[in-house]
């Protein structure tokens, strides 16, 4: 049973009034932002579409920065290494000058002065650094000056020169995302570009006997490589050597130790696991320091970088020693020239890959936004002749009610 009183009709239309309003307060809103879902009962399946939507976009307008920041401090660094490949061939040039006997000792001192001078920019291009202030070649240690120098004095220099040079970055790399789940590699470890030779370490302690006494690990190049106790030396070598990293270890055919080679020219990183000491015992590490500073004082290690040769050449054109300067200088002068030229075609070809990454997110962004567009987008033709309507509506409403009515105590005292 309903009950009826007088007062049912005014109700009724004030609720009818009020939802019309709200009606209209919304299609406002909705036309004022031009987008019909505004809240998640609008449309639950299309809302949950628009943020899938939303967050990809939002995520390919991140790769697509994150694609221009590294193509353009890659490009930064190719510049840098185009530079030291000119220092390199304008060293070598004057390494076979120097090496013939028909220049005075006078004139090889004075190709030194050049060379030292093309040393002290080749240094600077080793620790140059991008535009918000990280180096370039010090891997993923990016505040980090990646090359130290020595200074001192050398037989036939006027003053004191750079006597050495020390890599102090990492072999590390830090990656950027440049679309879902794929990176690409945005560092450059001065110890492996600015290397000309490989290296080798050859441990002096005899290995025969050697045996792992308890489970533990070694690191070379950053990768852990696990061993178990019992682990003899052959299996020590096995498992380097399956470990998939640009070094091969062997044993030396006289005294039977191990040696560790670069396969790649970079410097070697090696170092036992915490608690381990099985790099101490072969005699390849010692028990302090980090990498690559914590080498045996009893191992021998070959193998220099682009700087090791430049000084090299210069120190032998500054006593005139046409041997040295013809043989192994120039060598390793060559080999230094190889693998820059290396690094600058793996940089072209990385500049490739995010040219073609970049032109995809270029296509692929347009089509999401045009998605998200037609899934949260309004119809404003539609939106604006619904509008009218209620308006339309709400007027004939309000003026239907002001005759039916029951008239109030105010309309008798007019």
């Amino acid at each position: 049973m309903k009950r009826i009183s007088t007062d049912m009709s005014n109700q009724d239309m004030q609720y009818h009034m009020r939802l019309r309003e709200y009606r209209m307060n919304d299609l406002q809103n909705k036309m004022g932002e031009q987008k019909r879902i505004q809240r998640l009962r609008d449309d639950p399946i299309g809302a949950a579409r628009a943020v899938q939507l939303e967050s990809k976009i939002g995520r390919a307008q991140q790769f697509y920065k994150n694609v221009e920041t590294v193509q353009g401090n890659l490009r930064i660094a190719e510049t840098y290494l185009r530079s030291a490949v000119e220092i390199v061939q304008r060293v070598r040039e004057l390494a076979v000058q120097g090496a013939n006997d028909t220049y005075t000792k006078q004139d090889k001192q004075f190709m030194a002065e050049e060379i030292n001078q093309l040393l002290n920019e080749l240094v600077e291009i080793g620790n140059a650094r991008l535009p918000d202030g990280s180096t370039i070649f010090s891997g993923d240690r990016i505040q980090t000056i990646p090359f130290r120098t020595l200074s001192g004095r050398v037989e036939g220099a006027s003053s004191e020169v750079i006597t050495q040079v020390d890599y102090i970055g990492s072999l590390a790399r830090n990656e950027a995302e440049i679309s879902e789940q794929s990176f690409i590699e945005t560092s450059l470890p001065g110890g492996s570009i600015l290397w000309a030779e490989q290296q080798q370490i050859f441990g002096e302690r005899d290995a025969t006997n050697f045996q792992v006494l308890e489970d533990a690990s070694l690191f070379i190049d950053g990768k852990e490589i696990p061993l178990l106790a019992g682990d003899n030396i052959s299996a020590v070598v096995a498992k380097i050597n399956d470990a998939g990293l640009a070094v091969r270890a062997n044993l030396d055919p006289v005294k039977n130790s191990l040696v560790l080679s670069s396969t790649v020219p970079h410097q070697l990183w090696v170092e036992d696991a915490s608690g381990g000491t099985v790099l101490q015992d072969l005699g390849i590490i010692t028990g302090h320091g980090k990498p690559p500073h914590n080498l045996s004082k009893e191992a021998v290690v070959s193998g220099g970088s682009i700087f090791d040769m430049v000084i090299y050449l210069r120190n032998a054109l500054y006593k005139g020693d046409t041997v040295e300067i013809g043989g192994g200088a120039l060598k390793g002068l060559d080999n230094g020239i190889s693998n820059l030229l290396t690094s600058l075609t793996k940089l072209g070809a990385q500049d490739e890959r995010l040219t073609t990454v970049a032109n995809r997110i270029d296509y692929e962004l347009p089509e999401l936004q045009n998605q998200y567009a037609q899934e949260t987008g309004l119809d404003l033709t539609s939106a604006i002749m619904e509008l009218k309507m209620l308006e339309y509506t709400h007027k004939a409403a309000l003026q239907t009610a002001a005759r039916i009515l029951p008239p109030t105590l105010l309309d008798y005292l007019r």
